[in-house]
């Protein structure tokens, strides 16, 4: 059930908080106070698309906070299976919409998406009002509110899930089977691009190798003087160099180890340092430019290779790993185009056995939406002879459709016929506004007691309608009201005398700005609201009592 929500920045609304009861409650006042504007609160709490034009002139966001308690226990499952933690039965939403358009929703201070809110938002509540009507002129939205009674989401999910991989399936086959000019294309392509790779024989690492050698090249007579003369001077020259004064020196202080303990520590130090000198020399001897033959030709092949291999990546990747990548991408794919004709019977039969599994579900959901439709018709039209449209005969015809669909196998169509003797035409080519809005109560009538939505709202559905059926309108509200909740926005007297509670919305001017304030009647209060929306310029007491006697009547339904 909605128990309380509190309102900021949401049009005429600075800020507003509303208690909600359990049982049947109205919201009237004038056109213009603000009643829409709650309306479209819930709508943004519950996910649905509402407009940035939403928030209050001058301010920047707008925010609206909802607390729902006594979640069923069915509805409570399916949100903790969204990761939406209740607490003790209790959800608080809270949802602010930014100047820029965007929303921050949040379920018990969790942040959630859009997608979830609008899912929790659909077992939390549900609206509906004229719009709702537009619903039944939509042929495309009837298998969705006849499965809302016959109870298919199991089944729509696991039919669904086996669809999408027909889809896929078959969006595989059809590539394999383009036109055969087109393959032919391809495959010369294809065949033309791995030829041009594999003719430069690419290995990993050798664009870096061939960068390092050209550099030595290009130094190579800087590299041969600096390396020569530092090899001559630790190991060359007459005396051997650095290494071989060392090698003397140390050869010089072992003759005199017998007598000095130093000296042999010392010349033993003196060979090891020799020896590091030798290697270094030999070290700085191996860094020297090979110039045998002509260095300028050995230059030309690394940089015309380099080239080659700079047009490959141009071509192919900014690396030879992606080269050799882009390359055996494109052997496979012409070996998957070279065994085309395997690989799509091998589709054909996947996508075969996929339609025989999804036909045996279609062929359960057909079962269950039939079931349900003589179910619903029959319940509608029992409602609709109440609220005076006894002539009516209201039938949903479930018919097989021309393939497989994203719902199954079927048709669902609704058909009225509003005089008698009339055959039954599609609803959407007959049915009035007044009487699209009795269709939709009596079909909701029947459906809410499926979905075992906590609270329904009912947005001004007596638009149009005399004031006898708004009262029976108001009865059936009343009804559906019994052990639940149902808020309904009315302009009729004849269902706010019916409500348990009245809220009145009024709007207020201080200070050059209107603002909208929210409170709930009692007495008098109530009394003077229904006379006033009776009607007349000034109200008289005739009215106030047909008001009184109104009210004392709801008691007896």
């Amino acid at each position: 059930m909605l128990r309380h929500i509190h309102i900021e920045n949401v049009a005429v609304v600075k800020a507003a908080d509303i208690d909600f009861h359990y049982g049947f409650s109205v919201l009237t006042g004038e056109t213009g106070a603000g009643k829409s504007v709650i309306i479209d609160s819930v709508k943004l709490l519950t996910g649905k698309r509402v407009s940035r034009d939403l928030i209050r002139t001058g301010e920047d966001y707008a925010y609206c906070e909802a607390l729902f308690d006594g979640i069923c226990p069915e509805h409570e499952a399916y949100l903790n299976e969204l990761g939406v933690e209740t607490d003790d039965g209790e959800v608080l939403v809270c949802v602010k919409l930014g100047a820029d358009g965007k929303t921050l929703s949040k379920i018990n201070g969790k942040t959630v998406t859009k997608t979830t809110l609008r899912e929790v938002g659909q077992r939390l509540i549900s609206i509906h009002g004229q719009k709702d009507s537009d619903m039944l002129t939509d042929e495309k939205n009837y298998v969705g509110l006849l499965d809302s009674y016959a109870d298919t989401d199991a089944l729509k999910r696991e039919y669904f899930e086996i669809y999408s991989e027909i889809k896929l399936l078959q969006k595989s086959l059809d590539s394999l089977i383009k036109d055969e000019t087109e393959i032919a294309l391809e495959k010369d392509m294809l065949s033309y691009r791995i030829k041009d790779i594999d003719a430069l024989k690419l290995k990993v690492g050798e664009e870096e190798a061939l960068c390092d050698e050209l550099k030595r090249l290009e130094s190579a007579e800087r590299i041969n003087k600096h390396t020569a003369l530092t090899y001559k001077i630790l190991h060359g020259a007459d005396n051997g160099g650095v290494s071989g004064l060392l090698s003397r020196a140390a050869n010089s202080l072992s003759q005199i180890s017998g007598v000095s303990a130093d000296a042999s520590e010392l010349s033993e130090r003196l060979n090891d340092i020799s020896y590091e000198i030798s290697d270094i020399a030999h070290r700085v001897k191996d860094i020297a430019v090979d110039t045998d033959g002509d260095p300028t030709e050995r230059l030309d092949k690394i940089q015309d290779r380099l080239e080659k291999i700079s047009k490959l990546k141009k071509k192919y990747g900014d690396s030879i790993e992606k080269v050799l990548e882009f390359r055996n991408n494109a052997e496979a794919r012409l070996e998957e185009l070279e065994v085309s004709d395997e690989k799509c019977d091998e589709y054909r039969l996947k996508i075969s056995q996929k339609r025989a599994e999804a036909q045996k579900i279609a062929q359960k959901l057909t079962t269950l939406r039939k079931k349900a439709a003589k179910e619903v018709s029959e319940r509608v039209e029992q409602t609709l002879e109440y609220l005076d449209m006894p002539s009516v005969k209201f039938q949903i015809c479930v018919t097989p459709a021309e393939d497989l669909n994203s719902t199954g196998a079927d048709v669902v169509s609704f058909f009225v016929a509003t005089n008698p003797g009339e055959p039954p035409k599609p609803m959407v080519e007959i049915a009035s506004g007044g009487e699209l809005s009795r269709i939709m109560l009596s079909l909701r009538s029947v459906l809410n007691q499926k979905d075992n939505v906590g609270c329904s709202i009912y947005d001004e559905i007596d638009t149009g309608i005399s004031g006898k059926t708004s009262r029976k309108i108001g009865i059936k509200l009343r009804e559906a009201a019994c052990g639940g909740q149902v808020i309904c926005v009315t302009h009729s007297a004849q269902i706010a005398t019916l409500a348990d509670t009245h809220l009145l919305i009024s709007k207020l001017e201080k200070d050059g700005r209107s603002f909208t304030t929210v409170c709930e009647l009692d007495g008098e209060q109530r009394v003077d609201e229904a006379a006033r929306i009776l009607g007349g310029i000034n109200v008289t007491e005739a009215q106030k009592q047909a008001a009184r006697d109104m009210i004392e009547e709801k008691n007896n339904f």
